[in-house]
């Protein structure tokens, strides 16, 4: 990971002084543009704002796409059954959802615009769900706010966050499909996880392989379009216990493969790089 010397964030800060403008010129979508990829974004934390690279990546990512109407974002780290939605209200605080870091990670901020038209958009879009439940003191946690706060900077567009409402990779592909019409309406569908999450190979170098071994199985998977074999990586993933020892950071990109045009979808790698051992791959899917 490369990290900027100027402090915590000084990566985002500076990325924000330098795109702003840019940032708030990039085009809005149209219909005419059709319907928007669906992505998995590997989220990263808070030290994400403090790498360069990586923060660049995410927004010139987003520069190719024309700027959405909309995201509903489901992160790892939010699991609730029944399905649940953040306050949509304009400004809503974040909810900093770790631990141990610089105080100044605690002082970000994200301050989007009102979405209650997308949130109505969202629950809309799942009919036969029992109520959805609106979450009035919960804003979004650090596997939404973070990606975003570099692929837009400018805080411009309204975002709200969807629940997982467990772990199962079927249940997540399927909440996919009942979002999938969304894209059609220039809404952004994003699942947000990790292609490989283990704290362990984070301390441990030599574990690099193991996991790059299960990356190179899981884009191989995308490439041929084996939903199937993503469902069952438990099973058919090499290293999948030591690469994923808890499912929440995988399952985010079933819902992304949901939400895709099946059976003929394109799934476009838009970032493929090792971040302390793990892999950050992100993809979209269309």
């Amino acid at each position: 990971m490369t990290t900027d010397p100027r402090g915590p964030a000084g990566a985002y800060h500076a990325l924000v002084a330098r795109v702003l403008e840019q940032a708030r010129a990039q085009r809005t979508w149209t219909s005419e543009d059709g319907a928007l990829p669906a992505l998995f974004v590997s989220h990263g934390a808070p030290p994400t704002l403090d790498d360069p690279v990586w923060l660049d990546e995410l927004f010139t990512w987003a520069q190719t796409l024309p700027k959405p109407r909309g995201i509903v974002v489901v992160s790892a780290h939010w699991e609730d059954a029944p399905l649940a939605v953040t306050n949509p209200a304009a400004a809503t605080p974040l909810y900093y959802d770790f631990g141990g870091f610089d105080p100044h990670y605690y002082t970000l901020g994200y301050p989007t615009p009102d979405a209650t038209a997308i949130a109505r958009r969202v629950t809309g879009s799942l009919p036969g769900t029992s109520e959805v439940h609106r979450h009035t003191r919960r804003g979004l946690d650090h596997g939404a706010f973070i990606p975003l706060m570099a692929m837009y900077p400018a805080a411009d567009v309204p975002v709200v966050q969807l629940s997982m409402p467990g772990l199962d990779p079927g249940a997540l592909f399927s909440l996919g499909q009942r979002l999938r019409s969304l894209r059609e309406e220039g809404i952004l569908v994003i699942g947000s996880g990790f292609m490989t999450h283990s704290f362990l190979a984070m301390r441990t170098p030599t574990l690099a392989d193991p996991m790059r071994d299960f990356d190179a199985w899981a884009a191989e998977a995308l490439d041929r379009g084996d939903v199937d074999a993503l469902t069952d990586y438990r099973a058919k993933a090499p290293c999948a216990d030591l690469a994923h020892p808890t499912a929440e950071h995988f399952v985010p990109l079933l819902l992304t493969l949901g939400a895709g045009d099946r059976p003929d979808a394109t799934v476009v790698t838009a970032i493929d790089r090792m971040v302390a051992n793990n892999s950050i791959r992100s993809v979209q899917v269309a």
